[in-house]
């Protein structure tokens, strides 16, 4: 059963690899969705798929890549509308 999760980053997570690290992880998992940076230093990820890596990429979140600095994580699982064919880094 496909699930759908939409995650906020803040912290030193912009230009570090963060967005890539979470493509890489998201489709090692089978996800599709997207990792963005956001205007005011955040980023966003939003990624649909199985659960079980759906809880893996926001683990990764919480972390990020070893130059990154997570300040704060927002997690909101919400119910899967399709139209993802892969995971982009926008």
């Amino acid at each position: 059963m496909n699930k759908k999760v939409h995650v906020w980053v803040s912290g030193r997570v912009q230009g570090v690899f963060f967005r890539a690290g979470a493509r890489d992880i998201a489709r090692r998992e089978g996800l599709v969705g997207f990792a963005r940076n956001l205007p005011d230093g955040r980023v966003e990820v939003v990624a649909e798929g199985e659960e079980a890596g759906l809880r893996a990429l926001v683990e990764y979140c919480r972390q990020g890549p070893p130059h990154a600095r997570v300040d704060h994580i927002q997690v909101e699982w919400e119910e899967p509308r399709g139209g993802f064919t892969d995971f982009a880094v926008l």
